[in-house]
């Protein structure tokens, strides 16, 4: 096992005037820590077409994750799926990638887009194995894994885009692994990655997308710790050992709140300096303190992060309302959303009386309940959790 993991995102257009996506993506990480990522492109697009692809993805994905081998999941797929009765074609395109351990990927596709590695910020030519099973055309390859290597799966609507409008046979493979080689030098996350080449396909379709486009992207990086510290401990006597584990943490320290950061100055014995800076009107300001990355207000900018990060999770339109912004809240999403990969909460049970007030609409209760939300959306970015009351 190494230091190495997958960051993956992914992010996907509707057809114009489809209420569903006929494309669907499905990640499933296995107990040995090896991933299978799934991108089905379902026939047509609307409710046959959601139904086609997420049958696929399901039935693949599961299949793989439980070590069946893929002929298996193929023929499964064509005996389960409905025959199309004008097309006479049983089911979705689909790719596959399934991580091992964060060392090899295996990389399986069958009529999509051909998977584009970029390394090094170039495009990589993998080797790549053609196989027949069930009369169908199935590209098999394996690539052993590095740090920084971006792998990116489409759906049929990514080199379609812009076909008879800003070009006359769409966005070319060419074309999309310049604009990705470019993408790629910005340090940008899986999900920003994804975020930006579909916004562009949208662009070429003039908002008005012809077919359904998703995008799945895994980038390759290193394991990189994130402790977070949000209230005091119930108990004053805990204090010292609350900031003792805090601080013995490798990896960065974010403090939130204005009691728990007074607390870890007299721990550090160093000075807390308040800002006055208030970069946005709904953020309270930062304050520096010696010894720790980031100190920001507790609440309020907790909620804020959260409200960027179920956005973050769905359509990710608010990217850039935080992305290169260094109010409390951006700083956070920076650090917690684009950096970490393993994230300690060091939570303080305390009541605070301010928040006792019954006209304020803070109390005990909603405090806890933003810990367990922020915990859950970081879980479902793909973050590794671990969460300690005092």
């Amino acid at each position: 096992m190494n230091d190495l993991c997958a960051d993956i995102g992914y992010k996907s257009i509707n057809h114009y005037g489809e209420q569903l996506c006929g494309d669907h993506v499905d990640v499933i990480e296995e107990s040995d820590g090896s991933t299978v990522i799934v991108l089905a492109d379902g026939l047509g697009s609307g409710v046959k077409a959601s139904i086609l692809s997420t049958l696929t993805s399901k039935i693949i994905s599961t299949m793989m994750a439980a070590g069946l081998p893929i002929e298996e999941c193929v023929a499964t797929i064509a005996a389960t799926l409905p025959v199309c009765s004008v097309r006479g074609v049983a089911y979705s395109k689909f790719t596959i990638m399934h991580l091992i351990n964060n060392e090899p990927a295996e990389i399986i596709q069958y009529d999509n887009p051909q998977v584009i590695v970029i390394r090094d910020n170039k495009n990589y030519e993998y080797p790549k194995t053609e196989t027949n099973i069930d009369g169908k055309k199935i590209y098999k390859s394996v690539v052993r894994l590095q740090e920084g290597d971006i792998f990116i799966a489409m759906s049929d609507g990514c080199p379609h885009a812009g076909i008879g409008m800003a070009y006359n046979f769409g966005w070319k493979r060419e074309d999309i692994i310049d604009f990705m080689e470019t993408m790629s030098v910005t340090g940008l996350t899986a999900k920003n990655l994804s975020t930006l080449l579909v916004d562009e396909c949208d662009k070429l379709y003039g908002q008005k997308p012809g077919d359904d486009a998703t995008a799945c992207i895994v980038k390759i990086r290193k394991r990189e710790p994130m402790n977070i510290l949000f209230g005091p401990p119930s108990n004053r006597d805990d204090c010292d050992r609350m900031m003792s584990l805090f601080f013995s943490k490798e990896g960065k320290h974010i403090i939130c709140g204005g009691t728990t950061s007074s607390i870890a100055a007299k721990y550090l014995r160093k000075p807390l300096q308040a800002t006055l800076n208030f970069e946005k009107s709904d953020v309270p300001p930062i304050a520096k303190l010696e010894g720790v990355d980031l100190v920001t207000e507790g609440v309020i900018t907790m909620n804020k992060v959260i409200e960027y990060a179920k956005d973050y999770l769905g359509e990710n339109e608010m990217y850039e309302h935080w992305n290169y912004k260094r109010d409390g809240a951006s700083l956070i999403c920076q650090l917690l959303f684009e950096e970490a990969t393993d994230i300690n909460f060091y939570v303080g049970r305390a009541i605070n009386p301010a928040h006792q007030n019954p006209d304020l609409p803070i109390n005990f209760s909603i405090k806890m309940n933003l810990v367990e939300e922020l915990s859950k959306s970081l879980k479902e970015m793909g973050k590794r959790i671990k969460v300690s009351y005092f």
